[in-house]
């Protein structure tokens, strides 16, 4: 007998599956991949990445860190999954994409408890369920989320920024470094080298590509004339009253920010702030950062350079960026359209829908934007399934928390203006006194973490954690 049905086999939905089924409860996993394509994604695997291979900030003062300390508190598996598939990355926790969702992959095929089940879900079952089947929903079960409110689907363009091969950047030009010098150096068998996977000089984990002024500027103008691939495979959802041009501030496409004025991108994803070129021990006018893509260190993504030209265009325009003037691309960046529900009117802060107790949402579906924010609402909706299906209170998490404020936010946010989050410290509820910017990330991780202890110690010490 099968006790959670789960629709989606991505982040979100693995992380429940994982939490449910370690809570005893007889889990079946949908997954339409790889018999029904997404136009994304690329690999049958669960838990696949899609767009960036960077989870995002590991340090505890800063948001996502803080999420992160709070999924490793509240026990994520795709969590230890990322950590094992680690990349060097400064601050920031990459993964090697492949590795980390053949890990996730295997470990979810291996539990005695969850089934996997390869076909679309067209319809919502009338049973214990968690949707999380993404931002590329399936038509036929957009159609049946939409049943439940009045509210249409609100939608956001996102956008993929390319990969290329390492050996196809000139290193006479670019060069690495972390800023300011931060960096995760690379495991080594033997401690006593400094060379990357490539056997190259190891002096950061970034390889970043210096512009002049000149270049700068000549790089922009090129962008902002380059043709652009048209959205006709959207042209379904611009018929639902989808406005072209709704892109998530968060993901902008480079071309889209370089129209907000010419140094945009300067102040944005290419500022040059704690580099300095070795050619002329001075900080370029701009910089694009490279970020490595998988263990072998064969394969580069550019960061923050989310793009929706055309393939040739991007091929032209690119190889204008100094050092990669012959990259050879692995994948072209691309735009693919996202989907997420009104969740203030259709959810709870506990993940379920305002008209069924036994219904969960958990994911970018939901409106919670990042890599771990789709883990760790995934996450709190398997534990609160199987709570429910214990006969069990649901948990609302302490809004202090990021988890928790991520899930308020969704779940009270204005409908008229409401736009996908990623965990930040401006949803957290004020420290009530001054501090400095420097202490009060620290500050509120120390009162989330001490927050969400508190909450979990007594649920267990009550023995109802589940």
């Amino acid at each position: 007998m099968i006790d959670l049905i789960i629709i989606g086999g991505g982040l979100a939905g693995s992380e429940a599956a994982w939490q449910a089924a370690q809570r005893g409860l007889s889990v079946r996993l949908y997954e339409m991949r790889p018999s029904l394509q997404t136009g994304a994604h690329q690999t049958p695997d669960l838990a696949e990445l899609v767009c960036s291979n960077s989870l995002g900030s590991n340090l505890s003062d800063r948001a996502s860190g803080l999420l992160k300390d709070e999924a490793r508190m509240l026990g994520s598996m795709l969590l230890e999954c990322a950590e094992e598939a680690a990349l060097p990355a400064g601050g920031a926790l990459a993964v090697d994409r492949e590795l980390f969702a053949r890990k996730v992959t295997e470990r979810i095929e291996r539990h005695p408890c969850i089934e996997i089940v390869r076909e679309e879900v067209k319809e919502i079952p009338d049973s214990l369920t968690i949707i999380a089947s993404g931002p590329l929903t399936s038509p036929a079960l957009s159609n049946s989320i939409a049943a439940l409110s009045s509210e249409e689907h609100l939608y956001f363009f996102d956008a993929i920024a390319p990969v290329i091969h390492a050996d196809s950047i000139n290193m006479d030009i670019a060069f690495r470094a972390s800023r300011y010098g931060v960096h995760n150096r690379p495991p080594t068998s033997d401690d006593s080298t400094n060379t990357d996977a490539s056997g190259q000089d190891f002096e950061g984990d970034y390889i970043n590509c210096p512009f002049t002024k000149d270049e700068y500027y000549t790089f922009v103008d090129a962008l902002l004339h380059a043709e652009r691939i048209e959205l006709r495979s959207f042209e379904d959802a611009i018929k639902s009253g989808v406005k072209a041009g709704h892109f998530f501030e968060g993901c902008l496409p480079i071309e889209i920010i370089a129209e907000r004025g010419l140094d945009s991108l300067a102040f944005g994803p290419m500022r040059p702030v704690g580099l300095r070129d070795p050619r002329t021990d001075q900080r370029p006018h701009a910089v694009l950062q490279l970020r490595q893509d998988n263990l072998a260190g064969n394969l580069y993504n550019l960061v923050g350079f989310q793009t929706n030209l055309k393939f040739p265009e991007q091929k032209r325009v690119l190889r204008m960026i100094p050092g990669l003037e012959n990259a050879d691309f692995m994948r072209y960046g691309q735009m693919h359209r996202n989907t997420f529900i009104a969740s203030p009117k259709l959810l709870r802060p506990t993940l379920q829908a305002k008209q069924r107790g036994d219904l969960f949402f958990a994911g970018q579906i939901t409106g919670v934007e990042g890599y771990m924010g789709n883990i760790a609402t995934g996450l709190l909706a398997g534990i609160n399934a199987a709570r429910l299906h214990c006969h069990e209170d649901p948990l609302t998490l302490p809004p202090t928390t990021m988890l928790g404020a991520l899930c308020h936010y969704v779940t009270h946010a204005d409908l008229k203006d409401f736009q996908p989050m990623k965990a930040n410290f401006g949803i957290l509820p004020s420290l009530g006194r001054k501090i400095n910017k420097r202490e009060r990330g620290k500050a509120y991780a120390e009162r989330a973490l001490n927050d969400l202890s508190l909450l979990w110690d007594k649920e267990e010490a009550r023995g109802e954690k589940v």
